[in-house]
């Protein structure tokens, strides 16, 4: 659900010549921060899991337990995300945009 406002945000001020290199830095950042996002998270659950069964819970409790922290820092990681885009997101007002498009329509 967010990957393609995401993208037309991205390219929302990418010049027509450079389209095609911000589309592929675009997809290749979403692809390499998921695959480093699971990465993390899974190391993290795994720690926590064998930290638990080598103190003594059973394998069942540690395994969910692992899972449930990464799941907990997963969703805290979205919110920072969450928080950092919605400070840090420029809006132009509904004149200027229109305003672009007739000047663009005229050249």
């Amino acid at each position: 659900m967010v990957f393609n406002p995401v993208l037309l945000a991205a390219m929302s001020d990418v010049a027509p010549d450079e389209s095609g290199l911000a589309s592929g830095v675009v997809n290749t950042s979403f692809m390499m921060g998921g695959a480093l996002g699971l990465a993390i998270l899974a190391s993290l659950a795994a720690a926590h899991t064998d930290g638990l069964a080598a103190a003594g819970a059973d394998a069942d409790t540690a395994l969910n337990s692992g899972y449930h922290l990464a799941f907990l820092l997963g969703g805290i990681a979205a919110a920072i995300a969450s928080a950092l885009a919605g400070a840090f997101i420029r809006t132009r007002a509904h004149g200027q945009v229109q305003g672009q498009a007739s000047s663009a329509a005229a050249t």
